[in-house]
């Protein structure tokens, strides 16, 4: 991949996400309501994530229209050019919808399958994250960071819980399991800040069963790219069967305690 081709795929995807934030954060109607449901009942479509989707992959196909397209709400197709964007248009779409400040627009170029660039824009917080493989993690233009590693005992680690019944009845045996081994959990409702925060020095670690590759495609990126370890289940990379992101001290014990936990089950 080319030195222009990074340039290109990054000043896409971070004017495709600054539109796009502008547009949640100054279009929201004051009557916001739910769209859809997806995979249970409290898992929520608004219309603006539709909006908002729409927006980025006309936006995607007018500057680059040979490129395949992922996003949440539907959008799915090959291209013929080796580069595919996945994208979330509103990832924490629950805290979106409450007024929550926890969510972001987040969007990942991949060449050839792998993740090249990744930007994670959340206007309540006016951040955006972005990173381009080997060359680092930025947050407003300021390199960033993973923390040292502390023991685990004294790590702050973020989660999520997913929207099926079975899954969150499971996610929460495990966080009775893992609470009174670290320092405290946080769980922020959005996959990618809670990867970027990681990368941003915010949380010691992050773990989630459930996730879909547009929550962590580009939160995962910069994440590495700011020094810390990312994966699965030991000898995994990550993927919607469990991600995890730590600083590289704190990831060596957190995996195989999540792993005997069961972070992986349901």
């Amino acid at each position: 991949m080319t030195d222009q081709l990074r340039g290109e795929l990054l000043d896409i995807a971070l004017e495709a996400a600054q539109r796009a934030g502008e547009l949640l954060r100054d279009g929201r109607p004051a009557d916001l309501g739910v769209a859809a449901t997806k995979s249970s009942p409290v898992d929520v479509v608004t219309e603006m994530d539709i909006a908002a989707e729409k927006l980025i992959t006309g936006f995607l196909a007018e500057r680059r229209p040979h490129d395949g397209i992922l996003g949440e709400e539907g959008a799915d197709s090959a291209g013929t050019s080796g580069v595919r964007w996945v994208v979330d248009p509103i990832d924490g779409t629950v805290n979106y919808l409450y007024g929550l400040p926890n969510w972001a627009v987040s969007i990942a170029a991949e060449v050839d399958g792998e993740t090249v660039v990744g930007v994670v824009h959340c206007p309540p917080r006016a951040e955006v994250y972005w990173a381009v493989l080997g060359e680092g993690s930025w947050r407003n233009g300021e390199r960033v960071r993973c923390r040292p590693a502390p023991a685990l005992d004294q790590a702050l680690i973020g989660t999520g819980f997913n929207y099926t019944l079975r899954l969150r009845t499971a996610q929460a045996e495990l966080v009775r399991q893992l609470l009174p081994r670290v320092r405290d959990i946080r769980r922020s409702g959005s996959a990618a800040l809670d990867l970027c925060d990681v990368g941003g020095g915010r949380l010691d670690g992050y773990y989630e069963r459930g996730t879909n590759p547009w929550d962590y495609a580009a939160g995962d990126l910069i994440a590495r790219e700011a020094g810390a370890v990312t994966g699965g289940r030991p000898g995994e990379p990550a993927g919607p069967g469990l991600v995890i992101a730590a600083s590289p001290g704190v990831f060596e014990e957190l995996q195989p305690l999540l792993d005997e936990l069961g972070a992986w089950r349901g």
